[in-house]
């Protein structure tokens, strides 16, 4: 193997992904004259543009594809390199590409990214939302049906399902309550009616330039933007075709055959059983079926409550895993128990020059009591340019800290039209029992939630526009005894911010 090196770069990483880029811009800038290399499988990478910084540890930015050659013409010692991966050789330091070439690194970065967990595989009614193509794949498929049943809770599930017009939809949650990867029962309670109203109608035209399904032209770029779909998909290194973008159902339409609004029916508490075909149902044991007869639906799904539903075709939007398969064979990798690279606070793997950042990782160290890890837009970013950092001050024997990024969770987002802000232990993450929440509820407006241990503020949901992020932000971190203001702290007809300058 060593011996067939076409050549040995100082850093190479490999994923196309936001954290893969980052990582690359922070190594290349940090130290401009080393041999960079990116080894992606797909022609467009991902970039982050438009970032803003919103707060100490809030962050908005939109993510834009481009062609590879815009990060080439950027750094001058760059090398991309388009290929997948089919194996990494750690104790000879090399990593071959499936087209057989072998390259030699002295660091290495693992930016592999997620794959979705799909309900089952291979059958043609059950359709996986992983990439720009699947989604023009819904479209199409959308455009013919009466009824699809949708599977998940995570950010695509929430925002397909609000999105969909013109056809009945059946949406099966496994927990009590939909979102709960981000929010609670309460906060699901809130968003509930937006799925019963009509969408608000699309008055001005969006200011920020959305991403559209066709291809774009030659040097053009494909938009996304970072503060809309919480869970992402990476682009994994082993099939090509980029992840799924913030705002993936823009300029996508989102119709059924039906005329009319939206139907949703809940489904709580339960996961797919069996999925069958009309004939399969004919020769199996009689189910509680709905209202239909058997055969008038292409495909059927049983669910674990019971429940057997026809429709046209399932969607499939269960989450992502750590896209490991490529790297983990011959070596020795200390693997976490959600399946990802585990990482320490320098971003390193248990394999010697190794590093791994964004959701191929799991943040082996011990976090700070506010910060938890979700495979998401930010923490792409914010793992991918420390790892960056990380590899150049080792390189340079230069100290470093763990990133201040790590010491408060924050995410912004937006669901059913909503703006919605995560801090903190916003779940109240861990802490048992021994949590307190307030909440302060203004239907069709907003939703305020504050988690407090020990008279502290430890976590917050908001929905709407509350402008309280910044002020709960450094009530968290500054760790203030608020008991004294007991439920006054969300008195709306107080100004907290004046209280807390």
């Amino acid at each position: 193997m060593a011996n067939r090196k076409e050549k040995t770069f100082r850093f190479i990483i490999v994923g196309g992904g936001i954290a893969g880029v980052t990582c690359v811009e922070q190594l290349s800038s940090q130290i401009p004259s080393a041999d960079v290399a990116l080894i992606t499988a797909s022609p467009h990478i991902k970039t982050v543009t438009n970032y803003r910084q919103v707060s100490k540890t809030l962050e908005e930015f939109d993510v834009e594809e481009q062609p590879s050659s815009v990060l080439e013409e950027k750094f001058p010692n760059l090398t991309v390199i388009h290929s997948a991966v089919k194996s990494l050789h750690t104790r000879s330091h090399s990593l071959e590409t499936t087209d057989g070439r072998v390259f030699g690194y002295e660091k290495l970065c693992i930016c592999g990214g997620g794959r979705p967990k799909l309900l089952t595989q291979e059958n043609p009614y059950v359709l996986g939302i992983r990439d720009t193509d699947s989604a023009q794949e819904l479209q199409k498929r959308l455009s013919k049906a009466k009824r699809i049943v949708v599977v998940g809770n995570g950010g695509i599930a929430l925002e397909l399902v609000y999105e969909v017009e013109g056809c009945e939809v059946i949406w099966a949650v496994k927990d009590k309550a939909i979102g709960n990867t981000f929010f609670d029962a309460g906060a699901a309670q809130f968003l509930i009616p937006s799925l019963e109203t009509n969408k608000p109608e699309k008055d001005t035209p969006c200011k920020r330039p959305r991403y559209t399904t066709e291809e774009p032209a030659p040097g053009g770029s494909h938009t996304f933007t970072a503060d809309r779909n919480a869970r992402r998909q990476g682009s994994s290194s082993t099939e090509a075709g980029s992840a799924l973008g913030p705002d993936w159902h823009e300029g996508i339409v989102l119709q059924g055959s039906e005329q009319g609004t939206r139907r949703v029916s809940l489904e709580y508490q339960c996961e797919v059983e069996k999925i069958f075909t009309s004939e399969e149902l004919l020769n199996s044991p009689p189910q509680t079926l709905g209202h239909e007869n058997v055969g008038s639906w292409p495909v059927y799904i049983k669910l674990t409550n019971g429940k057997t539903f026809g429709c046209d075709f399932v969607v499939s939007a269960t989450g992502v895993v750590p896209n490991t398969e490529p790297f983990l064979h011959g070596n020795n990798f200390a693997l976490a128990d959600d399946g990802g690279l585990q990482v320490d606070d320098h971003m390193m793997t248990s394999e010697p020059d190794v590093y791994a950042a964004g959701d191929v990782c799991t943040a082996c160290w011990e976090h700070s009591p506010m910060w938890q890890q979700m495979r998401l837009w930010t923490q792409a970013r914010q793992m991918g340019w420390y790892a960056g950092r990380c590899m150049a001050a080792q390189v340079l024997s230069e100290p470093i800290e763990l990133d201040f990024c790590f010491e408060l969770f924050s995410h912004i987002t937006k669901f059913f039209n909503y703006k919605v802000v995560l801090l903190g232990k916003f779940n109240g993450q861990g802490l048992g029992s021994d949590h307190e929440l307030l909440v302060r509820c203004t239907k069709g407006l907003e939703y305020v939630k504050v988690v407090l241990s020990g008279g502290r503020m430890v976590g917050a949901v908001l929905i709407g526009e509350t402008d309280l992020e910044e002020t709960f932000e450094n009530l968290i971190l500054n760790e203030m005894d608020l008991t004294p203001y007991g439920e006054e702290l969300l008195n709306p007809n107080i100004d907290i911010e004046d209280y807390f300058d």
